[in-house]
């Protein structure tokens, strides 16, 4: 992918986190809580390390995307009358925004780097790789955890639903993950064996 491609897929990233939530319907109300949720965007800055060659470029790559995302996300909530996570509508002034995109941005700059760094070292083969591979089915898991205990009661029930669901999907990637390189690296071995 291009740069310019990367950087548009955090735009589409930052619309559909601030967009999905203004539509009815179960399917974009998923898509809003995915897409509003910290894991989604860890999961983006992980990928774009993880298909760049250079750990340099996954670095600033990520951290500018994601930067872009944060821009776009809270420019498309002040147009709409939700109130983006953690403001009032009260506080929607144009200083409650770029302040939204300053802190954020910030954020994205701080932890997009190592995210992007840690995704081009998960293309390590083998063990060496794998905590790496991790990751993101962990930061999945433990935010979605946190998010079950907080809003799952006052949320109701299909937010509770959404949150589940994603934990056994990143706990199942998670176990696909370790059978993966457990498998490669059998056959690795057998192939050694047979070698010799």
């Amino acid at each position: 992918m291009s740069v310019l491609s990367v950087l548009g897929a955090g735009g589409v990233i930052g619309t559909l986190g601030a967009l999905a939530g203004t539509f009815d319907g179960p399917v974009l109300h998923v898509v809003n809580l995915v897409f509003s949720a910290g894991w989604s965007w860890a999961c983006f800055a992980f990928l774009i390390g993880y298909t760049r060659a250079s750990k340099t470029e996954s670095a600033w790559l990520a951290s500018t995307a994601l930067a872009v995302g944060v821009a776009v996300y809270y420019l498309l909530k002040s147009l709409s009358p939700a109130a983006p996570i953690g403001m009032t509508s009260d506080g929607m002034s144009s200083e409650g925004i770029s302040s939204g995109i300053l802190s954020w941005g910030i954020c994205a700059f701080v932890f997009g780097a190592p995210l992007g760094l840690f995704g081009n070292l998960a293309r390590i083969p083998g063990i060496g790789g794998l905590p790496f591979r991790l990751l993101v089915p962990l930061i999945a898991f433990v935010e979605t955890s946190a998010r079950l205990k907080v809003e799952a009661d006052s949320a109701g029930h299909f937010v509770e639903v959404t949150w589940s669901t994603i934990r056994v999907i990143v706990v199942l990637t998670a176990v696909a993950l370790v059978a993966h390189t457990v498998w490669q690296w059998a056959r690795s071995a057998r192939k050694s064996e047979s070698r010799a």
